[in-house]
């Protein structure tokens, strides 16, 4: 039998290149419309430590050191959608990556008289992402952010939150290697931009502003598209 509320539920896909602010604009919408964020790493990790047919699938795979198929990312996906927190609809967050994915994420969710509802870009420009990306750096102690030239601490290399003094950098924050991820991106999603401008269900947002103005736009689509 068909659960009406779980047809009805919205699901939406957020693209956008790294540093983009997907995590956090995906937050504000969890918290404000009871949405629930699925990236295909927690999916993986989650589906692995529960120890379900398509975890253990996966596990096997990644032991191997091979890629995780299409297939077996949908059969996980499939597991968590049934999950009740699910119900008030979900947030895709780096799936799918290719049309091919985005094809059998379709047929996915046609088993469950459920489609995409919105197909959300956030729209950047590839010159501040770098300068966003490889400037950005943590405290050791508490994990508190910061960055080279939008947020340093009042005492330079003294956290503000826990006054702890080692700080850490991720070694692929630089320039060189954040200008590839971008390349990489673009190119892989070039293609899903047309897919879904082609169903009529791309939406594309200016992400360079502030924080809350693009959380102000995403709601307005969010709330269009569930109406």
């Amino acid at each position: 039998m068909l659960d009406t509320a779980k047809a009805t539920a919205p699901v939406l896909i957020l693209l956008g290149p790294p540093g983009a602010g997907k995590g956090t604009q995906a937050r504000m919408l969890e918290d404000k419309f009871g949405l629930v964020q699925l990236s295909t790493g927690d999916l993986l990790r989650a589906a692995v430590a529960a120890g379900t047919e398509a975890g253990l699938a996966a596990k096997a795979v990644m032991e191997a050191g091979d890629l995780v198929s299409d297939e077996i990312v949908i059969n996980i996906l499939r597991d968590r959608l049934k999950d009740d927190d699910c119900a008030k609809g979900v947030i895709l967050d780096g799936f799918p990556r290719t049309t091919v994915q985005a094809e059998a994420l379709d047929v996915l969710l046609a088993e469950s008289s459920q489609k995409i509802n919105a197909a959300i870009s956030l729209d950047v420009e590839d010159a501040a992402m770098v300068t966003r990306i490889s400037g950005r750096y943590t405290c050791g102690g508490c994990g508190e952010g910061y960055h080279d030239e939008f947020k340093q601490p009042a005492v330079a290399g003294t956290c503000d939150k826990c006054g702890g003094t080692e700080m850490k950098r991720r070694a692929d924050d630089n320039a060189e290697t954040v200008a590839s991820r971008l390349e990489a991106y673009h190119a892989q999603t070039a293609p899903l931009i047309a897919y879904y401008d082609g169903k009529s269900s791309l939406e594309r947002i200016d992400a360079m502003g502030d924080i809350n103005a693009i959380a102000g736009n995403l709601s307005a689509i969010v709330e269009k598209a569930t109406a």
